[in-house]
């Protein structure tokens, strides 16, 4: 079973060891489930500060 992880700075979701958008650190230990389709038009990508289309956590521990 592929165990899914979360970035800790820009929240994607991935099943990597690093996260392949920042490269950044990642967590298991995530809430929620947004994905991205249109980030220019949705305004909860704009609030949470997402400039492209993917899957996010809502939040990261």
């Amino acid at each position: 079973m592929i165990s899914l992880k979360a970035c800790r700075n820009c929240n994607t979701i991935t099943d990597q060891n690093k996260c392949p958008r920042c490269s950044g650190e990642v967590s298991r230990e995530w809430q929620g489930y947004l994905v991205v389709i249109d980030p220019e038009k949705s305004e909860i990508a704009r609030k949470m500060g997402i400039h492209a289309s993917g899957r996010y956590a809502l939040r990261v521990k």
